[in-house]
């Protein structure tokens, strides 16, 4: 009987997680983050290969080591390209795997099946999840979360037999799970904590030799060993990785005082987000001026709710396993050591909320000793919290269906956000709505004057409107607040090429390379400008670097092949072009122009109709067919009808021809 229940709760766990997170495979890709991790990756777009791989080990691209989060990206790239709801998907299904891990793990080692399965769907269908969730570019929180929870329920074997092999298999998943995102090195600490609860395993030497009561500790100490020194290596990798990234915080590091205070506040306001998720953000702007007061009333309240679950730990264990898990889960990212310029954000609750539900989910039932009264009354009330989250995160994911419905949001429910003021700049500027995009930079710049995020997108908007000595003084600005800004770098390069200062863009081009070098945007700039100056080759090697999903890319690298006359690498260069965009006018054209070169007349007749029905005032396109026909009728009979050559437009070209004696 126990079984089939849990088969069901198994169930009920992945219909209501598809069911509250469902619409997020709807969703695109958004500015933040899914860029540079995925749709202009370079080596995420190649695919499985020794470079790609090495790459994915070794980078720093983004300020994180991951290796295998961003394995996993070359892996969804490889399956669904630039479909974004297949990655999305696939992050939903790493999240529910592990909602499953934890729910078989509580059930294993409590035998309490209904507080785990509550335990678990407030995990799994919480609306602070969304942000870890929905996010394409956050693959590394349920990623590392999947490996966390089955390194969990391996351990719970392994607690019962202390045989090796479960042993290292929760070593090796552990790895994993550092290695999706670094965030998890609490997690032997956690070991700890369920070692004493639910597990059981200090408390058997409470009888025993003074002795014997050292042993046991220390020999869970022990155990632990390998599990924190992975932890240090991953940690020590983790702050050089940060160090050597490109990094554009744009405040400097905050006095500990200043640190100690965000902490406290962060400590409480988590809390209150997990009892009341509303005005849920993607950003929290730092708050400088916390009053003393309300720190100081915190702190107590933290310190006492401490001492009364350190009071109660013999008779209600559950209570200081969750309390502890809590606040040592999230003591890494909680602002102490400051990583960010933002106060706190949704996904750093991933872990730690486990805690808060496994108080709740054990108290709860405490209150309703008679067991006809807890029937009736705590699964109702459970299935109805379970209802309220899952609206309220269904609710939350539509936010981040695209860049404008989600920073408006976060304009919305926060103060003075100038971190969504920026990001709303680009995806104005991305609709072609320029003087929005200008009105959002300026706001950005009012709220924080050393946002270098801030100059590069009003560059952008300024350089797209043709002003461009305004464009370059704000992407001056943008790289004297950030030396390391790759995109800066880039952002000026291409103005300096449209004011015909190739070796000034040049130089910025090969200094944008050199500090991120998956990005492909910079390879493909630098290509177009070695193609101006007549360095063929060298753009061919940019263009090598080529985005797999980027018709443009691949008919600029087939113009090169054709300057060369390389006829038939052109033609494959424009057939990728085509495939990857149909209405692609100019791949047409260009390809016939190839078609022709090598003979191929009628091909190439056939594309220039293709390209006029595409675009009916495309005028070289019409030329272009004239002189095929031309061609073709002088390769066939000698001479084109001079009045079928006048209706093709070239009357001029006829009479050139015939000047020439070509025809007869």
């Amino acid at each position: 009987m126990k079984r089939k229940y849990t088969y069901l709760i198994v169930l009920f766990l992945i219909v209501a997680s598809c069911a509250a997170f469902g619409r997020i495979a709807f969703n695109e890709f958004i500015i933040l983050d899914d860029g540079s991790h995925i749709t202009k990756n370079i080596y995420i777009q190649s695919g499985f290969n020794l470079e790609s791989i090495k790459w994915a080990f070794t980078s720093v691209d983004t300020a994180h080591w991951h290796p295998l989060t961003f394995l996993s990206h070359t892996l969804d790239w490889s399956l669904f390209g630039p479909n974004a709801t297949g990655h999305h998907l696939v992050s939903l299904l790493l999240h529910i795997g592990a909602v499953i891990f934890l729910f078989l793990f509580l059930n294993k080692t409590t035998n309490n099946i209904w507080s785990s399965a509550f335990c678990a769907a407030l995990f799994a269908l919480h609306p602070l999840r969304v942000e870890s969730v929905a996010w394409a570019a956050n693959r590394k929180d349920v990623l590392s979360m999947f490996f966390g929870m089955a390194t969990l329920y391996t351990y719970a074997f392994y607690a019962e037999s202390n045989r090796l092999p479960r042993y290292f298999l929760c070593l090796i998943l552990f790895a994993f799970s550092l290695m999706s995102k670094p965030i998890i090195v609490t997690l032997p600490f956690v070991l700890l904590l369920l070692d004493y609860w639910p597990l059981r395993r200090w408390p058997e030497v409470t009888d025993r030799s003074t002795n014997n009561r050292l042993k046991m500790p220390a020999k869970l100490i022990w155990e632990k060993v390998p599990f924190i020194g992975l932890t240090i290596a991953i940690s020590i990798v983790a702050f050089w990785t940060q160090n050597k990234a490109e990094l554009v915080a744009s405040i400097d590091s905050l006095p500990l005082i200043t640190r100690v205070a965000n902490a406290i506040d962060s400590y409480v306001a988590y809390l209150g987000k997990i009892f009341w998720p509303v005005n849920l953000a993607i950003y929290y702007p730092y708050n400088f001026h916390l009053p003393l007061w309300r720190i100081l009333i915190y702190a107590i309240c933290l310190i006492a709710l401490t001492f009364a679950v350190m009071a109660s730990v013999r008779k209600l264990p559950f209570l200081f396993t969750g309390w502890l898990w809590y606040l040592g889960t999230l003591f890494p990212v909680i602002g102490i050591v400051q990583v960010a310029d933002y106060s706190r954000t949704d996904r750093y609750t991933y872990l730690p909320s486990i805690g808060i539900a496994i108080m709740l989910s054990w108290t709860l039932p405490l209150l309703f000793p008679d067991k006809k009264m807890r029937k009736k009354i705590l699964f109702p009330a459970a299935l109805t919290i379970m209802t309220i989250l899952m609206v309220v995160t269904w609710k939350q994911c539509g936010y981040w269906k695209n860049d404008i419905e989600l920073f408006n949001h976060a304009l919305h429910v926060t103060k003075d956000n100038y971190f969504a003021h920026s990001y709303l700049a680009q995806a104005s500027a991305k609709d072609g709505k320029i003087a929005e995009a200008i009105d959002h930079c300026n706001n950005t710049i009012r709220l924080n004057p050393y946002y270098p995020i801030a100059c590069l997108n009003r560059g952008i908007a300024y350089a797209q409107l043709g002003l461009y000595q305004r464009a370059l003084n704000d992407f001056n600005h943008a790289i004297s607040l950030n030396p390391h800004f790759s995109d800066a770098f880039n952002s000026r390069g291409l103005v300096y090429v449209k004011l015909g200062r190739h070796q000034q863009a040049l130089h910025d081009f090969n200094r944008a390379i050199s500090l991120n070098p998956s990005e492909s945007d910079a390879y493909l700039n630098r290509a177009t400008v070695y193609e101006k100056l007549g360095q063929y080759q060298k753009a061919i090697n940019d263009y090598n670097r080529i985005n797999p999903v980027d018709a443009d890319a691949f008919m600029n690298r087939g113009t090169v092949f054709y300057k060369l006359g390389r006829y038939q690498q052109a033609i494959t260069d424009y057939n990728h072009a085509i495939r990857l965009q149909p209405g692609h006018a100019d791949a047409y054209n260009n390809r016939g122009l190839a078609y022709g070169r090598t003979g191929h007349y009628q091909q190439a007749i056939d594309d220039f109709d293709e390209a006029i029905r595409l675009k009916p005032n495309f005028a070289d396109a019409y030329n272009n067919r004239a002189y095929a026909h031309f061609l073709q009728s002088n390769k066939s009979t000698g001479c084109l009808d001079a009045q079928k050559a006048c209706s093709l437009g070239m009357c001029k070209l006829f009479k050139f021809a015939k000047s020439k004696k070509l025809c007869r």
